[in-house]
């Protein structure tokens, strides 16, 4: 079953590749991007939508770093509460085992 997760994913990525590269030969007029202060030299359409992505993907991360990270702390916390919690209930265990005996 790994191996079928494998070769699914690999035809996936094949295709999103495929379909990235038909976008990169149908895009090559030059277009200039007009930023509203600076007006950046004209490169293929195709190059500036690409990389408006990768700044989206990148801002998206980082912007995920917080919740990310706050839900990190929240699990440490919460596993070592489960943890003291555990010892209290072995403990109580015992406990219970040497009165009975």
């Amino acid at each position: 079953m790994r191996w079928l997760k494998g070769v699914f994913l690999a035809i996936i990525l094949l295709l999103v590749l495929l379909v990235g590269i038909l976008f990169a030969v149908n895009n090559q007029q030059a277009v200039p991007l007009n930023l509203i202060w600076t007006e950046l030299p004209p490169a293929s359409l195709s190059l500036w939508l690409l990389g408006s992505l990768a700044v989206g993907v990148l801002l998206g991360m980082l912007a995920m770093t917080g919740v990310y990270l706050r839900l990190r702390t929240l699990l440490t916390r919460a596993q070592r509460h489960n943890q003291q919690q555990r010892k209290e209930l072995d403990r109580l265990r015992i406990q219970e085992l040497k009165e009975v005996a």
